[in-house]
């Protein structure tokens, strides 16, 4: 039978860290193992699972403490036990067996009964839940969400599985910014970016390096920049331009989320020698000043 392991050496955190730790354990992990960074890796597949369930359990107050005190099976188990020196219900024991009772407050009485339902959900599962207040909805899961420079800038989409086995689609909007939650019944999309190998975002505008020809840096000339919805655009490089200029291109960067104006392209001029140099070009270098 497989051993159950224990969620804080899943998330690899001592049993008392903090909550901050916790999360902070969970993204790290989720960065790593996320099935939308290991297409096909059906090990990184379960891992990920493995640590959503760790978190979804550690990361909420009450499940943590029924986690701590029952183990993996507290989902099964009867919270609200005996209390340290005495029993539940409202009453205690003295010694010689003799029992005092006192009257137990609304809050000690949902305690009891889990915390989560209060005295009418328990009356109300008795005699047939007519009664009964509606039970506060589970806590969201929250989960990241990791996309493409490029899928920020046309929007796209992920179905994510909720522990349970219910699949969710979750919209995400052109030019959505890294850590933002997006809301969806059930469930809280934290948004990830991950590295462009070609592009660099700097707010709404975006920034690429384009190598330029030695030839067109001193006399002017035309040269072309890769843009984020695929394909080149062409623009002109002015006499003199040095290595590092960056040349503004209006309205190529990523759109704005509320509707607004969309950002700029940075082209950020990489100068290029000719190698091997020529000649002519070797006598002409000799020459300039130094």
């Amino acid at each position: 039978m497989a051993k159950v392991k224990d969620y804080y050496d899943v998330l690899g955190v001592a049993r008392t860290a903090t909550q901050k730790e916790i999360s902070a354990a969970f993204r790290k992990l989720a960065r790593k193992h996320h099935p939308d960074l290991n297409a096909g890796d059906k090990q990184a597949e379960a891992r990920f699972k493995e640590i959503s369930e760790a978190h979804e359990t550690l990361s909420d107050v009450k499940k943590r403490r029924l986690y701590d005190e029952f183990g993996p099976g507290y989902a099964t188990a009867q919270p609200g036990g005996p209390q340290p020196g005495g029993r539940p219900g409202g009453f205690r024991t003295e010694p010689g067996g003799n029992v005092q009772y006192r009257t137990a407050s609304a809050e000690e009485i949902n305690e009891m009964f889990g915390g989560e339902a209060g005295i009418g959900d328990i009356f109300g599962s008795i005699f047939g839940g007519s009664r009964g207040r509606a039970r506060s909805a589970p806590p969201d899961v929250e989960t990241p969400i990791t996309v493409s420079l490029a899928e920020v800038y046309r929007g796209t989409s992920r179905t994510v599985e909720l522990p349970g086995g219910r699949r969710v689609e979750v919209n995400v909007p052109p030019g959505v910014k890294e850590g933002t939650v997006l809301p969806v019944p059930g469930l809280r999309a934290r948004v990830q970016i991950a590295p462009d190998a070609v592009f660099t975002r700097e707010g709404r505008d975006v920034r690429v390096v384009v190598p330029v020809p030695l030839r067109a840096a001193l006399l002017g000339g035309e040269v072309a920049a890769p843009t984020l919805k695929g394909g080149k655009v062409q623009f002109k490089v002015p006499p003199d331009t040095q290595n590092g200029t960056k040349i503004r291109l209006r309205g190529l960067g990523l759109p704005d989320v509320r509707g607004g104006p969309a950002g700029d392209l940075y082209a950020e001029v990489r100068v290029q020698l000719p190698v091997p140099m020529d000649e002519a070009t070797r006598s002409w270098a000799a020459e300039q000043p130094t």
